[in-house]
This record gives C-alpha cells, structure tokens and sequence, in this order.
C-alpha cells in the first residue's frame, strides 16, 4: 500500500476537504499531521493514526516573537521530516495554512512529491511562498491561476466529504412542506452575524418559516431565542443534509462552505468573514454573486432591515430561489475528490 501523509488543520475549511481525498483513497495508508487541541483531532479520531506538531503564523510585529516562531518552524519541519523517514510516507498532501509549511519543506528535504490545494480565490502566503516545491498546486477557483505563474497549477474546485453526493435523512424536527432557512457562521462561528440574525427571526417566523442556526461554540448569547420554528445548535455533523433540505443560507464564504452550497444547490445570502487574510473570502463570494447563485453583503454594510427585507423577498418568491439554486449547480466541480486523489497517485 502506497503510504500519504495528509497536513490539514485548524478550521474545517482545510480539514473536510482533506477528508473527502482520504476517502478516495481506501488502498493508500493515511497518516495525519495536525496540531494539538484543533477541530481535526475530534473529526479524525481513530480513522487515522495521527501526528502532532506545533506550529504558528508570523501575524506578530514582535522581532523575538518572529525568530521564536521561525526556530519553532524549523523544529517543526525536521519533525515532519523524522515522520516522513520512519513511517515510510511516499507522497504528503495539504489543504494549506500554518501546517503546510513544514509539510511541504519536509517533503522536499525528503525527496518525496508534494501537493497542494489552495481553496481559495486568493492564495495565502504559504501558497505564494512554497508553491514552488510543488508538484502540483490544485485550484478551488479557476481564476486563482495568474496569482501563480510559471506554477504547474489543476483548477478541481474543493473537495467535499461523500455525504454530500447521496441523499441524507435529518434527525431535526421540521415539517416537509415548509420553507427552511440555514445560517452557518463557519467552524469558528460568527456572533455578530448571530445577533443580526436574531434579530431578524420574528418577522420571518411569522412567514411560517422554519430556520437552523448554527452558532458556533463562542456565543453567549446562543440560547437567548426560543420559538418551536427556530433550532439553535452550536454545531451540527449532518451539514450535507441540512443543506440539501434548505430553500436559503445565510452563510460565510469560505472555500469549503461554498463548494458545499454548489453541490447541494442552495441559494445563499453571503457575509465574508471581514478579517479573513487579504478579504480572501469576498473574492470567494465575488464568484457566487457573478455566478447568480449569491447575494453577498460585506459585514459593516450589512444593516438588520436589509438582512430582513432580503430574506423576506427571497422566501416570498420561490421561483427567484429556483433560478439561484440552478446558477449554483453550474458553479459546482462533482469529482474534485477524484481528481485530486489521481493527482497523489500520479505523485507517487
């Protein structure tokens, strides 16, 4: 069995993607690079054997907190390194982010292929900086190619986990025949977005409208509203059927979140997350918009009445909804798994 380390951590924006590779690869041997007390410890469990590591970013102006964070990385990347020799690994993959740089430095002290996905409309630093040591960098946005040139690049969107592709029954307590509205805030949440949405939940529960909100765990005020229409969970496993189900979500705009929207054929109303690095998702949301399937609204400019109004407009005219459901299953890639999973195998 060929044998892969897998580098993916910190937000499910890198981990799901990596998960739905892993599970295009039943004959390959995984192994998994995190970093401790992060979301891929409890979404990897024991499917994996797992490898930790720690390793930061240079957002600091602090000069002895950089050399700290540089020595930090060179440790990491010789840690990487003695795993890669002792586990035999052939071939590392990434999803990008802190973890990626000694990953992919590691595999290139080590003479063994790397590839990488950047999930993104614009790539991060890790990905400006180490694309070269690349084999391939795969693309979740055709567009990202000319912040790369001369980089051997694949555009395959972002791979989501296999639910997504079959029908998913949910186990939440919402009629069959009323109109469902989703609000995700991504895997760290967003609470300002909580509280505009909260807001909003009277006029449209008076529709007759079901909604699911997903909180993130950094809410205080998670379980201020109660209405038996309105379900408050600080998380939910099942996110492919709860989209399936949806008529509208209310949703950041990470890579990951969006290809999940395009797959499922949700509309969605769009809310970058305003301090991502370098406003990455308003160019990920700028493609949804462009595309038809979106409205996007930047989070200073977003007011309560126009969050209402727009959600109100949407529900009141399914055929709106119709037509956006259509663009955003034009905007979606189905075998992105696969053509990244070829892409190691052809590493290898």
């Amino acid at each position: 069995m060929a044998r892969l380390l897998i580098a993916a951590s910190g937000t499910g924006g890198h981990v799901f993607p990596a998960l739905g590779v892993a599970e295009k690869l039943p004959d390959y041997e995984i192994q998994w690079l995190g970093t401790p007390n992060r979301l891929e410890q409890s979404l990897i469990g024991d499917r994996y054997p797992f490898h930790s590591i720690s390793v930061e970013g240079f957002q600091t102006r602090s000069p002895l907190k950089k050399l700290q964070i540089l020595l930090g990385l060179v440790n990491s990347v010789f840690a990487v390194k003695k795993i890669i020799k002792e586990e035999k690994i052939e071939v590392v993959f990434t999803t990008g982010g802190y973890i990626a740089s000694p990953a992919i430095l590691a595999a290139k002290l080590s003479g063994i292929p790397a590839i990488l996905h950047e999930a993104n409309y614009i790539p991060g630093k890790v990905t400006k900086l180490l694309s070269r040591f690349c084999n391939t960098v795969a693309l979740g946005f055709e567009g990202t190619k000319k912040y790369l040139p001369n980089i051997p690049t694949l555009w395959v969107s972002t791979p989501v986990r296999s639910q997504f592709y079959t029908p998913q029954s949910l186990d939440l307590n919402i009629p069959d025949n009323v109109p469902l509205i989703v609000i995700i805030g991504g895997s760290q949440g967003a609470v300002s977005v909580n509280q505009l949405v909260r807001n909003c939940l009277p006029e449209w529960l008076k529709m007759g409208v079901y909604v699911v909100h997903l909180t993130g765990k950094n809410d205080p005020d998670a379980d201020i509203f109660k209405h038996p229409q309105y379900i408050s969970l600080p998380f939910y496993d099942n996110v492919a059927g709860l989209l399936q189900r949806a008529d509208l979500a209310v949703s950041r705009a990470g890579a990951g979140t969006l290809t999940e929207l395009a797959i499922t054929k949700t509309p969605a109303i769009l809310i970058p997350y305003p301090f991502a690095a370098e406003d990455h998702q308003s160019f990920n949301a700028k493609v949804f918009v462009e595309g038809e399937a979106a409205y996007c609204y930047q989070q200073k400019e977003l007011t309560e009445q126009n969050l209402k109004d727009l959600v109100l407009d949407l529900i009141k005219n399914p055929e709106k909804l119709k037509r956006m459901s259509q663009k955003s299953s034009e905007l979606a890639v189905i075998d992105s798994a696969e053509q990244l999973s070829k892409l190691i195998k052809d590493a290898v």
